[in-house]
């Protein structure tokens, strides 16, 4: 459920947003409203709300002073509220967190349509950074197989780049390698790749690489500089800086703590 806060100093046009819109529907919940930027800034922070919905001109405080200041001490996407003469000045005045512009008089249909296009982006964003911060506890296993979900039809590719790094991460394998073997320029499934983990392809390959590393080192079978072998850095130097750059310590150090 998104939680919203509208900030429009005109009270006809605020009390009809909050309440003559079926926000529930939208998945979205009206926390707050103000009437101007000065009272829209402190309910912001109280609140930390998903989507900040605002005027521009206002008494006193602005929408654009508002959004910056607030800006600082919460994290929140922005709708802007604008008329057409105002429209311009809107874009060229504000760029920072502007999901979307809306003209007023306001038309539900369009609501409702920012709101499942802002629905579906911050979903996608709030899973990412789930699966990251799972993904940094080496304690867990990184399922690669999360970000496969999130790979369209037209993202086969990156799907197909995904499982050579589970199967072949041992292996000397680059992007350039798989884009040839899948007919597709390098730099295409670079930037696709990118779009759906939110990762490079080295930057994958490379954590997938220390955690099966991480598990190796657990069992205590092997010296550190087989482990580099065995899970595809073929220069042990390399392999102890990648390692630390993950984990914040060396090989040798992670197999002394037991962790």
């Amino acid at each position: 459920m998104l939680k919203i806060i509208i900030v429009e100093d005109e009270e006809f046009i605020r009390k009809g947003l909050v309440y003559t819109i079926d926000w529930l529907s939208m998945g979205c919940v009206v926390v707050a409203d103000a009437g101007d930027g000065q009272d829209g800034l402190e309910k912001i922070i109280s609140f930390q709300p998903d989507v900040v919905i605002t005027d521009i001109r206002m008494p006193g405080m602005d929408g654009i002073e508002m959004i910056r200041q607030a800006s600082e001490h919460a994290d929140f996407v922005c709708i802007i509220l604008t008329s057409y003469a105002e429209f311009e000045y809107a874009k060229k005045a504000i760029q920072l967190k502007v999901f979307e512009y809306l003209v007023k008089p306001v038309d539900e249909d369009k609501i409702k349509k920012t709101m499942a296009v802002l629905q579906n982006e911050l979903g996608h964003k709030k899973q990412i950074e789930y699966m990251l911060e799972n993904s940094r506890n080496l304690s867990n296993k990184i399922d690669l197989n999360s970000f496969i979900q999130y790979a369209s039809t037209d993202c086969e590719c990156v799907t197909r780049a995904i499982h050579k790094i589970q199967a072949n991460y041992a292996d000397r394998i680059s992007v350039e390698q798989i884009s040839e073997e899948f007919g597709v320029s390098a730099r295409y499934l670079s930037r696709k790749f990118k779009e759906v983990t939110n990762h490079s392809f080295l930057d994958l390959l490379n954590w997938y690489r220390v955690q099966q590393a991480v598990k190796l080192l657990k069992t205590g079978k092997y010296r550190v500089y087989e482990i580099s072998e065995i899970t595809g850095f073929t220069d042990y130097k390399h392999f102890c800086a990648v390692f630390k750059r993950y984990t914040m310590m060396s090989p040798t150090a992670f197999a002394n703590k037991k962790i």
